[in-house]
């Protein structure tokens, strides 16, 4: 009987947890629906909660060192406590958000390299290891963020890999506790002045926040600086604008300012 406890806290012959994702696709500012599917075990548990929630990668800088670690942002608590009787099923359907400030994984039908998101489930079961399920999402960019996308790839640029960094953007309205840095390698019109291009999205309701920032190559009697532009893109005016042009003048009158021409 006192084996037969250990396993119980163990969890062994416990219950068992699966989420089925309606679509596992979505946008910024959208949602997620499925269920999460509970089993109960070979004895009866009491359970405290059943969750879901959004996780991702996030680097962790701390003085010389850096590191990385799976961050959950976005949580919802499907049910309170239950008696969760052996062998029984128990189905919970869920309608999940997605926040606007939610890191994009996948661009034009490819998976951006450095990425990853799933959807977390959690079945907190009282005085026993804690089940869990995770489901792979994939996150797709706002139409306004293909805008400027496309307007990149149209002068040139091409994907290095993107990742998500622990702090703030300065002057941004944001929410999450980090954001995602998107690499792309300069074409050769660029390639004299810039190493590399990186660029942040931090999406609300109402408009679309652009960061960009660039590793300046240094001359031959200085060191290379980084320059940053910052703008808003209206979502209802993004369509009415020739973001190349807007970000190659950017670029150019960006380097013109340090003595660099392209």
């Amino acid at each position: 009987m006192v084996f037969r406890r250990m396993l119980q806290a163990m969890g062994v012959g416990g219950p068992s947890v699966e989420t089925e994702l309606v679509d596992p696709n979505c946008r910024p500012g959208g949602f997620l629906e499925g269920q999460v599917r509970v089993v109960g075990g070979d004895h009866a548990v009491d359970v405290e909660y059943l969750a879901v929630g959004l996780i991702t990668r996030v680097e962790v800088e701390t003085g010389d060192s850096e590191y990385n670690t799976d961050q959950e942002f976005q949580r919802q608590r499907l049910t309170g406590s239950f008696r969760l009787d052996p062998h029984a099923h128990y189905d919970v359907p869920f309608h999940f958000d997605v926040p606007w400030e939610t890191p994009i994984t996948e661009v034009y039908g490819q998976h951006l390299h450095g990425m990853t998101m799933g959807l977390t489930t959690e079945l907190e079961v009282a005085r026993a290891v804690d089940k869990s399920d995770l489901d792979a999402v994939a996150v797709h960019p706002l139409p306004a963020q293909e805008r400027i996308l496309d307007a990149l790839l149209r002068l040139g640029f091409r994907f290095s890999r993107a990742d998500v960094e622990r702090g703030r953007v300065y002057g941004a309205e944001q929410q999450l506790p980090f954001y995602q840095e998107i690499e792309f390698y300069p074409p050769s019109a660029y390639a004299s002045g810039i190493n590399q291009l990186e660029l942040t999205f931090i999406a609300t309701p109402r408009r679309l926040q652009v960061i960009l920032e660039i590793d300046k190559r240094g001359g031959l009697f200085g060191e290379g600086h980084d320059a940053f532009g910052k703008f808003d893109v209206d979502y209802p005016t993004v369509d009415e604008v020739d973001w190349a042009g807007q970000l190659d003048n950017w670029l150019r009158q960006s380097a013109q300012r340090r003595g660099l021409y392209f």
